[in-house]
This record gives C-alpha cells, sequence and structure tokens, in this order.
C-alpha cells in the first residue's frame, strides 16, 4: 500500500496567461516534517508546450476539472516530458477524512 495520491489524465495548463490542454501523470504526499502536500509528475509531450517554455523552469497553473494549483515547470526529461511539482493544495481529490481514505483504497 502506497501513502501516495495521484491523478492521471486530461488537465488545462496555464503558462504566461496562454492555456493549453494537456495530459498529466501527478502523484503527492503529506509531508508531516514541514507540514505541506507536495504534488508532482510529469506532463505528457506536448509541441505548444515545448514552444511556450523552451526547456526553462517556468511557473504555471494547472488545472483538473474544478481544482486548480500553481506549481512550476522544470526542464523536460530525454522524452520531452516537462515535470512538474507543486506544494500545497493539488489539482487533484485527495481524501480528507479517514472514511474518504478507506473508500478510495476499496
Amino acid at each position: 500500500m502506497s501513502d501516495e495520491d495521484g491523478y492521471a489524465g486530461p488537465a488545462t495548463l496555464v503558462v504566461d496567461g496562454v492555456e493549453m490542454a494537456v495530459q498529466v501523470d501527478l502523484r503527492g504526499y503529506f509531508q508531516p516534517i514541514d507540514g505541506y502536500y507536495h504534488w508532482y509528475g510529469r506532463v505528457s509531450v506536448s509541441g505548444e508546450l515545448s514552444a511556450a517554455v523552451g526547456g526553462r523552469k517556468k511557473a504555471c497553473t494547472v488545472r483538473v476539472g474544478d481544482r486548480s494549483a500553481d506549481g512550476e515547470l522544470s526542464d523536460p526529461d530525454p522524452w520531452g516530458r516537462y515535470r512538474i511539482m507543486g506544494t500545497s493544495t493539488p489539482p487533484f481529490s485527495v481524501p480528507t477524512s479517514l472514511e474518504e481514505a478507506e473508500a478510495a483504497t476499496a
């Protein structure tokens, strides 16, 4: 059993005010030492994203449905997928009660 939460699927990425449809694979976990929720993952290859970011670190907003979170894109991997990370509320649903956590693992 993993202590990580996650989401894989379509999302909207906003970089410098430009919205683009992307596919993401995100994971996250609560870190009790610093008291923050840390989320991270990869954005699938996107020519539009590569043109907007140009291989550099860049602030962004990720939206999944009605949830959104600010994050940071970092350099792409050898396959052209950008890494994304953020701290605090993630752009995907996270169980907030014991009942929700148990239901998510059932």
